[in-house]
């Protein structure tokens, strides 16, 4: 099959943000007819929603598998809600595909898990720095948080798991009794 008039990524993406300019344009355009054009897009949005959710129910694991993998499609099925993965596994997949770029900047990023609704992450940042350093920490924790969120959007919010600190160190000498005046 040719690929003749697809869509690569930044056409999509050029695609999504023109459709969301339009969107906003016509939720605020005067009289009826912004809102009948709202109506129609969502009602469009939801029969594409059941076409999607009708071949995920045709689909053997594998091959839902492989429609999960796809961005675009995770996407979608996050959209309509009918993603085969749990919310924690989309959240880590996340995690795995910020992690190559974080290691680039000299910091790491690792799935933690989720603790209610909140997902949490391990994050350092460069120079053995952790998470609590300031600088470029917080913009690393804002991009994680939004990935996260847009792959898993049941979750309310994404932390950094406080680090424990390394225990100081006391001198031996400094812990026993001092002897006792003669």
């Amino acid at each position: 099959m040719a690929d003749l008039g697809r869509l690569d990524g930044p056409a999509v993406e050029a695609r999504l943000g023109r459709l969301d300019t339009l969107l906003e344009g016509l939720e605020s355009a005067p009289g009826p007819t912004g809102g009948s054009a709202v109506e129609a897009v969502r009602l469009l949005t939801e029969v594409y929603g059941e076409a999607l959710a009708r071949v995920l129910d045709r689909a053997d694991a594998p091959l839902a598998e492989r429609l999960a993998d796809d961005e675009l499609l995770d996407h979608l099925l996050v959209l309509h809600d009918i993603h085969p993965d749990s919310p924690e596994r989309r959240a880590a997949r996340a995690v795995e595909r910020l992690r190559p770029a974080v290691r680039e900047r000299g910091g790491d990023v690792e799935w933690a898990g989720v603790e209610g609704q909140v997902g949490r992450v391990r994050l350092t940042t460069g120079g053995g720095c952790g998470s609590g350093c300031g600088g470029g920490s917080t913009d690393v924790t804002d991009v994680v948080r939004e990935a996260v969120l847009a792959a898993a959007p049941e979750l309310t919010d994404v932390q950094p798991v406080p680090e424990t600190p390394a225990p100081a160190f006391v001198p031996l000498d400094s812990l026993r009794r001092p002897q006792e005046a003669r």
